[in-house]
């Protein structure tokens, strides 16, 4: 596990089960990212070990993730020049300019890593607690099952904080249906973790205290299973949900994401590419906003420099 810093990899009942767990309590588990590469890398790692059968993936502390990170100073290292800069600020689309920099970026980091990890030949389980909100929600959105403590909550307050159209990997209307997802929006409005056992997005529901051993009593259920059985039921799944246009329709959002970005961009000269107080936009911050035009704009209930309290 030592090999990582923003995430931990286990290897459970003799390597049947892998366990990786988002490790930034202190701010919630918000995404910077360091963290986005280490995932990625750890999903494919587990992908490409043929004993792996099932994957869980985990958050450590009160929040499975607050979403992007904003804020903290591990985004400042590792998006600044110098020798802690992250590599992905040099690449991907990061010497580019304006909405060619941040399309390119976030199609990579935000939009392709999700979708890569919802085909991830493993079937995946995410295991939740606390406030999932915004980009929290990719994350659990995309594994194939997904089980929560008792008292998480989801939603996406990027419509109301920040003017935008949701985030990056818009499965909202897949998961909480069409008004729902309009309401939210619009609204700013949760999903308790018992609506979302009613309309499907969840499958379990376990006390706080036995999450963890809940979770892997239930991944060790499902890995019981043939892995050509469970690939092809994971399959026929989501090639259902594909010609019905659930990729399509993800890619189209993930263009108009963009656009909204560009829109809130121009109107304020390229300071920031989001809606700010000013235009609407309910004050949640404990600061004011970075003055950075291609910060991360999907951060949620709180400001993560202050997670710790």
């Amino acid at each position: 596990m030592s090999e990582y810093k923003f995430i931990t990899y286990e290897e459970l009942d003799g390597g049947v089960i892998a366990r990786i767990t988002l490790n930034r309590p202190r701010y919630r588990n918000a995404q910077n990212r360091s963290l986005l590469v280490e995932l990625d890398a750890a999903m494919l790692r587990a992908e490409a070990d043929d004993t792996v059968r099932v994957v869980i993936l985990a958050g450590n502390g009160m929040t499975f993730s607050s979403g992007h990170d904003m804020g903290t100073p591990d985004r400042a290292v590792e998006r600044e020049a110098g020798p802690d800069q992250h590599p992905t600020f040099q690449s991907h689309g990061a010497t580019k300019v304006s909405a060619e920099k941040r399309m390119t970026q976030e199609w990579h980091f935000y939009y392709q890593n999700s979708l890569r990890w919802r085909n991830l030949r493993k079937i995946t389980v995410c295991s939740v607690q606390g406030p999932v909100h915004a980009a929290g929600l990719t994350f659990a959105w995309s594994c194939d099952l997904i089980v929560g403590a008792e008292g998480a909550t989801f939603a996406d307050p990027v419509g109301t904080r920040l003017g935008m159209c949701g985030v990056e990997y818009f499965a909202h209307p897949w998961e909480f249906g069409l008004r729902r997802t309009k309401e939210l929006m619009l609204t700013g409005g949760e999903v308790t973790i018992e609506e979302a056992h009613l309309l499907g997005m969840v499958q379990k529901i376990f006390p706080a205290d036995e999450l963890e051993e809940r979770t892997l009593d239930y991944a060790r259920e499902i890995a019981k299973r043939p892995t050509m059985t469970a690939l092809m039921i994971k399959e026929a799944v989501n090639q259902t949900q594909d010609n019905m246009g659930f990729h399509n329709a993800l890619q189209a959002c993930f263009s108009l994401h963009q656009i909204n970005h560009s829109h809130w961009a121009e109107i304020h000269g390229g300071r920031v590419a989001h809606a700010t107080v000013e235009d609407g936009a309910v004050q949640w911050r404990k600061r004011e906003s970075s003055a950075d035009p291609d910060q991360d704009p999907e951060q949620t209930t709180q400001q993560t420099t202050v997670a710790a309290k």
